[in-house]
C-alpha cells in the first residue's frame, strides 16, 4: 500500500510540474516573436514526452498487478525462499538459484505467462531491473494473448 501512496503522489507531483512547465511553453509562444515560438515549442515537447513516460509506466504497473493478483487467485505466485543476510538483503548464490530454477521453468513453458511473470520476480530479486522489465513485459503480452 505504501508503495501505491508513494507512486501515487510522485504521479501528482509530475502532473503539475508538466501543468506548470506547459503553461510557461504556452506563454512564450504567445509572446509571437520566431525565439519565443521556437522556445515555447521547444519547452512544450518535454511535458508531452513526461506525460506519455508516466502514462505508459502506470499501465505497466496496473497490467503487472492484475497478473499478480490472477496469479495470487490462482496459488501459482513464487514463494520468497530466498535466503537473507544479516543485514536483510538478499544472499547473491541464493537469488541465482532460485534464478537457474525459474529461467528453466520458462524455457520450458515460453509461452506461459506465468512463468514469465516468475521471471521477472527472480531477475527483480537478482537486482537486474531491465532484465525484470522485459521479462515482465512478455508476460503481460502473452497474458493479453492468452484472454
Amino acid at each position: 500500500m505504501r508503495a501505491k501512496i508513494s507512486y501515487a503522489v510522485t504521479a501528482a507531483v509530475l502532473v503539475v510540474y508538466f501543468v506548470l512547465v506547459g503553461s510557461r511553453g504556452v506563454l512564450l509562444i504567445e509572446a509571437g516573436t520566431p525565439l519565443t515560438v521556437a522556445f515555447g515549442v521547444a519547452v512544450l515537447i518535454l511535458p508531452v514526452i513526461g506525460l506519455w513516460f508516466l502514462w505508459k509506466n502506470t499501465a505497466f504497473v496496473r497490467d503487472a498487478n492484475r497478473l499478480a493478483a490472477e496469479l495470487d487467485a490462482e496459488g501459482g505466485l513464487p514463494v520468497d525462499e530466498l535466503k537473507r543476510l544479516p543485514s536483510g538483503r538478499i544472499d547473491r548464490d541464493s537469488a541465482d538459484e532460485v534464478f537457474a530454477r525459474r529461467k528453466a521453468e520458462t524455457e520450458d513453458a515460453p509461452d506461459d505467462w506465468r512463468s514469465w511473470f516468475r521471471l521477472a520476480v527472480a531477475y527483480h530479486d537478482a537486482r537486474d531491473t531491465p532484465r525484470a522489465r522485459k521479462a515482465m513485459q512478455r508476460a503481460i503480452a502473452l497474458h493479453k494473448t492468452s484472454h
